[in-house]
C-alpha cells in the first residue's frame, strides 16, 4: 500500500520536526483522512494528547514533556501559531531560573478563542507580540529574555530578585544583546526597578 507509506514518511517527516507531536489538519494533508484518525488512536499508532493534538507512539518523550503539543493547541486552523511561551515559562526554558511553574504560561493573540474551557495546565496572557521580540527554541516559540523579564516585572509575578538575576546571567551569557537594551529602555512605564536595571550594562 504505497500510498499508505507515502502519508506515514510525510507524518513522521513532520513530526520529527514537533518532538513526534502533530495536528488533524497536519495528518490530514500528509494523507490521512480524518476518518481514519480514531482507529489510530485505538489502534496505538498515536497518542491522543489533546483535542485535535496527537504524539506518534513509537517517538521517545521529549525533553520538553508537552510544550510542544500545548503550542501545537494554540495553532488556528489555518495553522498559523497563535501563542508563545513566556513569564516563567520562557525563564525555565532559558535556565535562567529554578522557578518550577505550576503552568505553562503561554501569551495569546488578544483574539484568541477557543470553543472549550482552557486546560487547567496552561496560564494564558493575552498581548500582540512584535516577531524581535519572539524566538523559536526547539521547535516552539518563546520570548526573548529580556522581553520575558518585562513581561515579569509589569505583572509582578516573581520576586524582583529573581528577575535582577536572571537579568545578570542572561546578560553574562549573550541572551539579552545592547539593541534590546537601547530599545528597551525607550519603552513607557517600565517599573522603577526595572529602569534602573536597565542601566546597568
Amino acid at each position: 500500500m504505497p500510498s499508505v507509506n507515502r502519508s506515514y514518511a510525510k507524518l513522521v517527516e513532520l513530526a520529527e520536526a514537533q518532538q513526534g507531536f502533530f495536528t488533524t489538519q497536519q495528518a490530514i494533508k500528509a494523507g490521512y483522512s480524518d476518518n481514519t484518525h480514531p482507529y489510530h488512536v485505538r489502534a496505538g499508532h498515536w497518542l491522543r494528547h489533546y483535542r485535535g493534538v496527537y504524539r506518534l507512539a513509537h517517538f521517545p518523550f521529549p525533553e520538553d514533556g508537552e510544550m510542544m503539543g500545548w503550542y501545537l493547541w494554540a495553532h488556528n486552523r489555518a495553522q498559523v501559531p497563535q501563542g508563545v511561551y513566556s513569564h516563567q515559562t520562557a525563564l525555565s526554558v532559558y535556565g535562567l531560573s529554578d522557578i518550577m511553574p505550576v503552568k505553562l504560561h503561554l501569551t495569546v493573540t488578544p483574539g484568541f478563542r477557543r470553543s472549550r474551557p482552557i486546560p487547567g495546565v496552561l496560564q494564558l496572557h493575552r498581548a500582540r507580540l512584535a516577531a524581535q521580540d519572539i524566538v523559536k527554541l526547539r521547535g516552539f516559540a518563546v520570548t526573548r529574555a529580556l522581553r520575558t523579564m518585562l513581561d515579569l516585572s509589569a505583572d509582578q509575578s516573581v520576586p524582583f530578585d529573581i528577575i535582577r538575576q536572571a537579568f545578570e546571567e542572561g546578560t553574562r551569557r549573550g541572551l539579552v544583546t545592547l539593541t534590546e537594551l537601547e530599545r528597551a529602555r525607550t519603552l513607557p512605564g517600565l517599573h522603577p526597578f526595572l529602569t534602573d536595571l536597565l542601566r546597568t550594562p
